[in-house]
């Protein structure tokens, strides 16, 4: 059955594939709902906009007939003889308005297919002009398969040798220190043209901060405390299938965004770096009840999308601190994120994912925990994803907190949230931390040798993108945040800071001096643990956020990279820089397996000595290339006698942070190292054994 509606000729079309596919007669569109009574589908052709860049036009309207254009719970219709690009699609929904059943349908507003591959919208980032922008679904069957090139391949890092640089692409190249032409700052362009900074750094794996597309200017869209703020970290998710258009080149829009990005993953693989997205399936845009933001989950089925508590109204459960909490573990969600998982691998090779709030994907529909949640099991299970990193932030705002025990089958990597308090309140310090302090260093046994888990599996972190910067970890006792609009309540209190003895800047030289100390030990700390090290963009000059811990809402120089500043910081980026090197070079760093007795030797007999804040011991190497390692988190100096080099070997000084550039780190090392040595107050050193 075929009907002629406004110069379109329709069919009823198939239920699959979701989203909208091009098929030998026409384009499909097929989207989920279980409860909607009526969906429309509503189509902008190109000539009916006056630019391709606006999203003003006259929309068509199909009206789907549930006789004929539905199977099950998927709706779907063919349109025939529709332009293979540059058409803007939508929905309107209707259904059941019992918000105590968990319903929140609204017909008057215009909804995108949540499997929608690429959405329009706004085409420059932060466009003040354009704060109300509409974004709808958009496809491109004209354009040719990307081309990867001949000799392209994937890094494929084993797990072990990962060095992590998490990194928001927008902040890496916004900034006009960035010396690149205005067009490509703050896009994917722009990571390409800064690839030889990240070799020299000598990180081998980038973690993006959320590259999905989000809606920068969600909180200017009403009056409210922070309806200054423009959302540049992207934890606020619209579509899981589109990258973020506005990281196109010069406002090229979502096609180009979409071109680009495959660009930058196959430049980045050119030069040995893998890609790991921050992937934000706990919540969404929509927000709470009170001021929802609604787009597209909400409208269409949000009783299926979303967690709501049927035994309090229908109200949305939030453990997301967000407003809302994705279901994960209905199987229809399930699909839909294995679905965007797979989609990012095989046509934008991503290489691994980092889940944000991963707590929640081991909830059930009520909230409850799950012992073995069907997504984390089925994500590692997944053949396609079976080359991936995957990767928890086992935690989330309920109050779930797996570090150690994220249900894993033996592939689940976690972000070791004790790794970084246990390191933080040791190099300050705090009295009773080296038993833990050594625990860290040694790979976290005590939390992953489980089953089959390996070191690698605890990705070790000091600082990370939420949270004080390395540089205001040293220089900041609490929080500054009131530039957020919350009245300093948002961002967390624990941060195990100090501020070596003066709040913020300060030009006196000996504070100078142990924050500068400080940030190398607290390196040296992260490159010397088993397992995997994550370090954050910016820290390897010294980034200041000027104490704001929860920066998520500044499209300033607080969150872009000031290239100017790392030229200035040249000594701090050359120790951060041969450190990475030296950990890359060295396989006793890098255990496959937990260390024993035999690749370890703890010089200490004072463990139970809580005033006691020195750590020293030897990594042995099969080879006798070992490394020993001294931290004093004292504030005096501390004499150590050095133990015997393996046979026909002597000991060579590579690191010690109390000394000035260029001698703080000597990566071929330097000999004349005696029987003792005298160690700084708040100082680390390393030692090779290199032969005679």
């Amino acid at each position: 059955m075929t009907e002629v509606i406004p110069s379109l000729r329709v069919s009823p079309g198939q239920a699959h594939p979701l989203g909208a596919s091009e098929l030998e007669n026409g384009v499909n569109f097929a989207i989920f709902s279980q409860h909607a009574t009526s969906v429309t589908l509503c189509l902008q052709l190109p000539q009916s906009r006056e630019k391709l860049d606006t999203l003003h036009g006259e929309m068509i309207e199909l009206t789907l007939d549930p006789q004929v254009n539905r199977t099950g719970d998927i709706w779907h219709i063919c349109v025939e003889d529709l332009p293979r690009s540059n058409v803007l699609y939508g929905y309107y929904m209707d259904g059941p308005k019992d918000w105590s059943q968990g319903h929140r349908f609204d017909r008057s507003i215009l909804l995108i297919d949540p499997y929608a591959k690429l959405v329009e919208g706004r085409r420059v980032f932060g466009d003040l002009n354009n704060r109300g922008s509409q974004f709808l679904g958009t496809f491109d069957f004209d354009t040719l398969p990307f081309d990867w090139g001949d000799g392209y391949k994937l890094p494929n890092i084993p797990e072990k040798d990962l060095v992590i640089y998490e990194m928001n692409v927008r902040g890496f190249t916004a900034d006009e220190s960035s010396g690149l032409d205005p067009s490509i700052r703050g896009s994917y362009l722009g990571v390409i043209e800064k690839i030889p900074h990240l070799l020299e750094l000598g990180i081998n794996a980038v973690e993006l901060l959320p590259a999905f597309e989000f809606d920068e200017l969600e909180f200017q869209r009403r009056r409210n405390p922070r309806d200054h703020m423009i959302n540049t970290w992207g934890y606020s998710t619209i579509n899981f299938f589109a990258p973020m258009s506005r990281y196109a080149s010069a406002g090229g829009g979502p096609v180009s965004a979409s071109r680009e990005f495959k660009e930058m993953v196959k430049a980045l693989h050119g030069a040995g770096i893998e890609v790991i997205l921050d992937v934000v399936y706990n919540h969404t845009n929509e927000a709470d009840d009170e001021n929802p933001y609604t787009t597209s989950f909400r409208g269409i089925d949000n009783k299926i999308y979303y967690m709501v508590d049927l035994n309090n109204g229908g109200q949305l459960l939030n453990f997301s601190g967000c407003g809302n909490t994705f279901n994960c573990n209905h199987p229809v969600v399930m699909e839909f994120i294995l679905d965007s998982l797979r989609h990012w691998v095989t046509e934008y090779h991503i290489d691994g994912f980092r889940f944000d709030l991963a707590s929640v994907l081991c909830r059930g529909a009520d909230g409850s925990p799950l012992n073995a949640p069907p997504l984390v099991r089925a994500i590692a299970k997944d053949s396609i994803l079976s080359r991936c990193k995957i990767i928890a932030e086992p935690w989330d705002c309920g109050g779930l907190y797996l570090v150690g025990s994220f249900p894993n089958w033996d592939r689940w990597a976690e972000w070791n949230g004790v790794y970084r308090d246990d390191v933080r309140k040791f190099i300050k310090g705090d009295a009773g931390m080296k038993g833990s302090f050594a625990s860290r260093m040694a790979g976290s046994a005590d939390l992953y040798r489980v089953n089959k888990r390996k070191p690698c599996h605890s990705i070790n972190f000091v600082i990370a993108h939420d949270g004080f910067t390395l540089y205001d970890l040293v220089s900041y006792n609490t929080k500054h945040n009131d530039a957020n609009g919350e009245g300093g309540n948002d961002g967390s209190n624990d941060n195990f800071s100090w501020n070596c003895g003066a709040e913020g800047e300060t030009a006196d030289p000996k504070i100078q001096a142990l924050r500068s100390r400080q940030m190398k030990n607290f390196h040296l700390a992260l490159m010397a643990s088993q397992g995997v090290p994550m370090m954050l963009m910016g820290d390897e000059y010294g980034h200041t956020r000027y104490g704001n811990n929860n920066s998520y809402g500044h499209d300033t120089a607080i969150n872009h990279f000031q290239w100017g500043h790392l030229e200035a910081k040249n000594d701090h980026f050359r120790f951060f820089s041969e450190l990475i090197k030296f950990r890359n070079r060295h396989h006793v760093f890098r255990r496959e397996n937990f260390i024993g007795k035999s690749q370890v030797t703890w010089h200490e007999d004072n463990w139970d000595n809580a005033e006691s804040k020195f750590l020293a011991f030897t990594l042995h190497d099969e080879n006798g290339d070992d490394v020993y390692l001294v931290f004093n988190a004292h504030d005096y100096f501390v004499k150590v006698g050095i133990p015997s080099p393996p046979q026909k070997r002597q000991w060579f000084r590579v690191v010690d942070t109390n000394l000035e550039s260029p001698d703080d780190v000597v990566l071929e090392g330097v000999p004349g190292i005696g029987t003792r040595y005298n160690v700084a107050p708040y100082s680390s050193v390393l030692l090779k054994a290199k032969k005679k």
